[in-house]
């Protein structure tokens, strides 16, 4: 019990944006492991919330190393104590209600996700208030799972009121009113209205600057948007200018292994891909791929990303055998770590099915789009960008076999051209 105690306080206390902080949590994992399993099988009938505190605790860690299902389970075994001990509208079982629909955010699991974010809500706006900060950070997360969806017009509802809230609150330079308007951006980038974006962004950064400083990892988050922003224009060179200057700030804030340093040379790779750079792509690439399996494992999230990515530079070269070994690899972890019909899972389908098209196979080609067809609607929607994306793939696939009528019945139901590669 002594060392659960030590370890769920010591890192209670961790900031976890330092790159020290989170070598450490790397570093105590195997304890952070043995302590999760005692607690478990014997400190489980314990009636004492310092229990409830721990797994709540240790929660949060597994969560930001993305081991979503350990986390629940944690969550799960905070929850039901907190409920007991505290209540079911108390701040701190509200609070585990609100993490446990961020886990389910990430594994893109959204109806779960809002169905906790809701419940979470209420009890906020009850015990607190409409405009309380907690309410309001609730407001926000809801919205990021109506922007994951691409729903945006729901996403921009909250984040607006989620805005307003926060200026009233806490000040219009407060750093959660800045997250707002950060993410706001987000929204209207991925609706094409680049300039709207671009406009929240500046302010974003202008604000994050003035109240965090120019190379606070939060600032530097605005400045690798941006950067996205104009990768998404086509506008290369300023993409790169603005994610050196995210790179170098975070190579001297976090560290060159950590993983928000990691997903800058990743996105520098993207660009260099795009420009048709394969081989900085793959160096970039192969940086951000070492790192990620060294701090986060083979398995996780961003390092499948990641394998995608290096998949997708051999697919542009032609080279679809190494292609395919990748986006199998990637494919295969992602079903693992976040489900059979999560949206980059559901990516991975879309983008092997391109390869096999490419290669003349298009029974294969063909069951690969119907299945990421199938899970996008069922996910996004039939609107959202993605779905758009493979019906058009289905569509070029068709029409590859010469299947004009069937290309006809697709084509009906796109709204704009897209890419069919995301």
């Amino acid at each position: 019990m002594e060392a659960f105690e030590i370890i769920t306080s010591v890192l209670g206390s961790l900031s976890v944006l330092s790159t020290a902080d989170w070598a450490f949590e790397q570093q105590v994992m195997p304890h952070i492991n043995a302590v999760t399993k005692h607690m478990q099988s014997q400190y489980l009938a314990l009636g004492t919330t310092k229990i409830e505190d721990g797994a709540y605790t240790l929660g949060n860690v597994f969560c930001r190393h993305g081991r979503y299902r350990q986390a629940m389970e944690l969550y799960e075994r905070a929850l039901a104590g907190y409920e007991q001990a505290l209540g079911v509208d108390h701040p701190d079982t509200l609070t585990t209600v609100n993490n446990m629909a961020l886990v389910f955010n990430k594994q893109g699991q959204y109806e779960k996700a809002l169905e906790l974010y809701g419940q979470a809500l209420a009890g906020y706006e009850q015990a607190l208030g409409v405009d309380h900060p907690d309410t309001l950070t609730t407001v926000h997360s809801t919205a990021l799972v109506f922007d994951n969806r691409g729903q945006y017009e729901k996403a921009l509802e909250l984040y607006e009121r989620a805005l307003a809230g926060y200026e009233k609150a806490l000040g219009v330079d407060h750093p959660n009113t800045l997250t707002t308007v950060n993410n706001m951006a987000l929204v209207f980038d991925r609706q094409g209205q680049y300039e709207k974006a671009l406009e929240l962004y500046e302010r974003a950064l202008a604000g994050r600057e003035k109240a965090l400083g120019v190379d606070h990892p939060n600032t530097l988050t605005t400045v690798n948007n941006m950067a996205s922003l104009f990768d998404e224009q086509g506008q290369y060179e300023k993409a790169l200018e603005l994610y050196e200057r995210a790179l170098a700030g975070y190579e001297q804030a976090l560290g060159v292994d950590h993983p928000n340093t990691l997903t800058i040379v990743n996105n520098m790779a993207l660009v260099f891909d795009r420009q048709g750079q394969y081989e900085k792509a793959l160096e970039l690439y192969e940086r951000a791929l070492a790192g990620y399996e060294q701090a986060l494992g083979v398995d996780h999230p961003n390092t499948l990303n990641t394998v995608n990515n290096m998949a997708s530079v051999f697919d542009n070269q032609g080279q679809y055998e190494k292609a395919l070994e990748l986006y199998e690899r990637a494919l295969a972890g992602t079903e693992k770590a976040l489900g059979v019909d999560h949206p980059d899972t559901l990516s991975m389908v879309n983008n092997m099915a391109y390869v096999f098209k490419n290669q003349g196979y298009y029974e294969k080609a063909l069951e690969l789009y119907e299945r990421a067809l199938a899970g996008r609607e069922k996910a996004l929607g039939v609107d959202h960008p993605d779905t758009q994306n493979t019906l058009r793939g289905l569509v070029n696939l068709h029409q590859s076999k010469g299947q004009t009528e069937q290309a006809q019945s697709l084509q009906a139901r796109l709204y704009a051209p897209k890419s069919p590669r995301n």
